[in-house]
């Protein structure tokens, strides 16, 4: 059985027991529950369910395992050529550990 659900206005391919770096969610504590209910298909053992929108009545229900995870740090580098000018910046995107664990049809 697996869904794709919208989290945060990104799409995911979810099942039970799988962990998801989503972006930083807000307020989030560790170990906590939170329910997911914009399902937008859900695949029941071949049985698949389109939503129009999203299907109604189902939710994947998750727990946070660590709130803030940092990403890779991405380098943007600015130069003009011969005028003496540069500037490096970093950058490190954060991210949240949510375990699926289980989905509602």
């Amino acid at each position: 059985m697996y869904a794709i659900v919208e989290i945060n206005g990104q799409q995911f391919k979810v099942e039970q027991g799988q962990k998801l770096f989503v972006n930083h969610l807000q307020d989030a504590e560790s170990g906590q529950t939170v329910e997911f209910e914009n399902v937008l298909l859900l695949d029941n053992n071949g049985a698949i369910t389109v939503g129009t929108p999203r299907v109604e009545g189902a939710k994947v229900v998750c727990e946070i395992g660590s709130p803030l995870v940092k990403g890779k740090k991405v380098l943007v580098f600015h130069k003009k050529r011969r005028k003496g000018y540069r500037k490096l910046n970093g950058f490190r995107h954060q991210y949240s550990e949510v375990i699926v664990k289980e989905i509602i049809a």
